[in-house]
Parts: C-alpha cells; sequence; structure tokens
C-alpha cells in the first residue's frame, strides 16, 4: 500500500465524493495529485489528506481552516500542527456543545407544543 496510487474515478468512489468535490480540492489546494498528461493519481499522501478534510469537515471545520491546518505540517512540522489542532478542536467543541443546547431546547419546546395538542383533542 506504500506506493498505492488511485484515479480520479477511483479516489471519488473510495470517498464517496463528486468528481466537482474532488475538484474543487484540488482548486483550493488541499489536495495535489500527480498528473501525467490529462489523467491525475491520488497517492497515499493524497488519500490520508483527504480522510483528514473529510474528518474536519464532519467536525464542521470550514475548508480555510483544513486548508490552514494542512499548511503547518509542511510549514511547522507535527507540533505546530497539533498545537493548531488542539486550539480549533477547542473552539469547535465550545461552538458544538452550543448548538447541543439549541437542539435540546427545541426539541423540548416542540415535544411540549406536540404534546399540547394531543391534549386538546
Amino acid at each position: 500500500m506504500p506506493n498505492e496510487r488511485l484515479t480520479f474515478k477511483e479516489m471519488c468512489s473510495k470517498f464517496d465524493v463528486t468528481p466537482r468535490t474532488l475538484r474543487y480540492y484540488e482548486y483550493i489546494e488541499l489536495l495535489s495529485p500527480e498528473k501525467e498528461g490529462r489523467s491525475r493519481f491520488y497517492t497515499t499522501r493524497e488519500l490520508a489528506r483527504m480522510k483528514l478534510i473529510l474528518r474536519g469537515r464532519k467536525y464542521g471545520f470550514s475548508l480555510e481552516e483544513i486548508r490552514q491546518w494542512l499548511l503547518l505540517y509542511n510549514e511547522e512540522g507535527t507540533v505546530a500542527q497539533s498545537d493548531a489542532f488542539v486550539a480549533l478542536a477547542d473552539r469547535q467543541l465550545t461552538e458544538l456543545q452550543r448548538q447541543q443546547l439549541e437542539i435540546e431546547s427545541a426539541i423540548s419546546e416542540l415535544s411540549q407544543l406536540r404534546q399540547n395538542m394531543i391534549e386538546k383533542h
């Protein structure tokens, strides 16, 4: 697997993303596939980056935050990248917890309204 190379189509399939998404990630320099003529090939480095991108999106990080975080590895190494991740994670955890409270409040309020409607019948 160290020399694994996926085609554009295989990359879309492996990560369940659209061609448009993959092209956009390249456009904003999140991914840099090897190019041979008109073909693109994604190495293990790009596969690892794609996993990080999708994980970051799952946790609510913006693409620009992910891009900056990935750049840190090349520019300053793993320690700086880890420190930046902790800061991003702390901020995002606070935001997700705030959203969770809002959702719990909305669920409670909606449940009560629903119950009131049932009782009126």
